[in-house]
């Protein structure tokens, strides 16, 4: 039976504009909300531990909808399901800025979580439909620039915001977003046939979304409840493990699984998306490390910090706009291989950086991996669906997605601990030395504020230790991040070449 796209071809700019709206929307949401959560804190009266809940409860919902998302393409189709995500994210993002208490803006965060968890796969899916194969390139490249992008000028814009109006402004900045990009999608995207009502395994479901949810509350509250020192993960630990053995039995011996068996049998699928996960590590790694060390060490404002980081964008939108331009004329593989060399060598450059140094090194760094991520995002994202049948895109996507999303949170866990663990060893280290019968830390070698004499001396010789300490634990975590992008290299050789596009086309036609 022939597929069917998913509008006729003149819509296709009006839906490309529509979805990358929310796609965009949903990026810069995932970090937009982290600089305003000090004030926040302060507005309702918070502690730490209780304002957590407004990042965790979010995350936690979208991942354990994300996997959920083929299935529901399937049965209601896409348009209505992007429309009551858009629709809903965009409700929840006003209740948001809206909320009274505490209480109501986590349940809120829930809401708009549930609802964002599908924008993304969604989005990749109905451009991979409504672009015949040819133009898959250029029709990721558009996609990855949202997705990439949006989560970069998170902080920035966040901060702006932040700063020159309200916490509140941060979530009303989605409203004329959503409204314009569901009015798009009711507007532009037809109604495709329901040809596949699958019954709903709920067994399945329960037991992903179990082991996703215990993962993402594991990570997002290690570092605040001291990891495996707090009965809180333990018990996280324990369910997530349990769940998702379970999961893998399931999916193993049941004749229905909730996870479509095809698409273990695919490698280019299978691989791709663990090349993912590992790409997912150091793009939300960095996100995560820049900020704070350029704000808390280096003293940057916060649009001071955006405005050094900005560049990094620029350097994927170049990448991306390449690679469109590349697609079918260089092996994809090569294409990958090549950016993440480039990311691996912006790493290693990073891995250089100092107290002391202006904003060039950060800019050049900031540039050259996010043209390495460009070089990767896009081409790993056409292979990885090449030989996927159509039927199973959303189902394929979602599972991408949460992949990436479920990297990026092992990402910033694993960079965080590290950053805390290696800061107190280093100062240690720093401060062994540092006692009055060293010659080196006595008379001239020791000029004013420092002392170890006055306290106020001592305060300030402990600060500066504390900062060095720091510094050497920030270039441990790029260091890290460098190896593991040197390890998705050899994956490389278990991928498959794409189909040519004439050959793709008519297996398209056939399907």
């Amino acid at each position: 039976m022939r597929s069917e796209t998913l509008a006729p071809v003149a819509n296709r700019g009006w839906i490309t504009a529509s979805i990358m709206l929310a796609t965009f929307m949903q990026g810069v949401d995932t970090t937009i909300a982290n600089v305003a959560l000090p004030h926040m804190q302060g507005s309702m009266s918070a502690s730490q531990d209780q304002i957590a809940w407004v990042v965790t409860s979010y995350i936690v919902a979208a991942a354990i909808m994300t996997p959920l998302t083929g299935w529901l393409a399937n049965r209601f189709g896409v348009k209505y399901v992007f429309l009551i995500s858009v629709v809903g994210f965009t409700l929840a993002s006003a209740l948001c800025g809206a909320a009274a208490s505490l209480t109501q803006i986590v349940i809120y965060r829930l809401l708009q979580g549930i609802c964002g968890a599908a924008l993304v796969p969604l989005s990749q899916a109905v451009l991979l439909q409504i672009n015949p194969p040819d133009r898959h390139a250029r029709a990721m490249a558009v996609w990855g620039m949202g997705v990439i992008i949006g989560p970069i000028i998170g902080p920035t814009l966040g901060g702006w915001l932040t700063d020159n109006y309200s916490w509140r402004s941060v979530f009303y900045i989605n409203v004329p977003f959503g409204v314009l990009s569901a009015l798009g999608i009711l507007i532009f995207i037809r109604d495709t046939r329901h040809g596949r009502r699958e019954a709903f395994d709920w067994f399945g479901f329960a037991t992903l979304s179990l082991a996703i949810g215990a993962l993402q509350m594991l990570l997002d509250r290690g570092q605040l409840k001291d990891w495996f020192g707090s009965t809180e993960i333990w018990i996280e630990a324990a369910i997530g493990g349990l769940a998702f053995y379970l999961f893998v039995v399931h999916t193993a011996t049941a004749d229905r699984s909730f996870l479509n068996r095809d698409l273990l049998k695919d490698a280019n699928c299978m691989v791709g998306t663990l090349m993912m996960f590992l790409v997912g590590i150091p793009l939300y790694g960095t996100m995560t490390l820049l900020p704070t060390m350029l704000q808390d060490l280096m003293n940057y404002p916060v649009v001071t910090t955006g405005l050094v980081i900005a560049p990094r964008g620029v350097g994927t939108m170049i990448a991306m706009i390449l690679v469109a331009r590349l697609a079918g004329r260089i092996d994809t593989r090569l294409v990958i291989m090549t950016g993440l060399g480039l990311t691996a060598l912006a790493m290693w450059q990073m891995t250089g950086f100092s107290l002391y140094m202006g904003m060039g090194p950060v800019i050049v760094t900031g540039v050259m991996q996010g043209f390495g991520l460009g070089f990767v995002f896009t081409p790993l994202s056409i292979i990885t669906f090449s030989t996927l049948p159509r039927h199973m895109l959303t189902q394929g996507t979602a599972i991408f997605s949460l992949m990436r999303n479920i990297g990026g949170s092992i990402g910033i866990s694993i960079v965080e601990v590290l950053l805390a663990q290696n800061t107190q060893i280093i100062h240690s280290r720093l401060v062994e030395e540092l006692r009055p019968d060293n010659p080196l830390a006595r008379g001239r070698m020791m000029p004013a504020p420092y002392s170890l004499t006055d306290p106020s001396g001592v305060a300030a010789l402990n600060a500066e230790a504390t900062r060095q300490a720091a510094m050497v634990a920030y270039i441990d975590d790029f260091l890290l991040m460098m190896i593991l992008v040197v390890i998705a290299l050899p994956l490389l050789l278990f991928l498959r070449r794409p189909r040519t596009p004439a050959a793709a086309g008519a297996a398209v036609a056939l399907d």
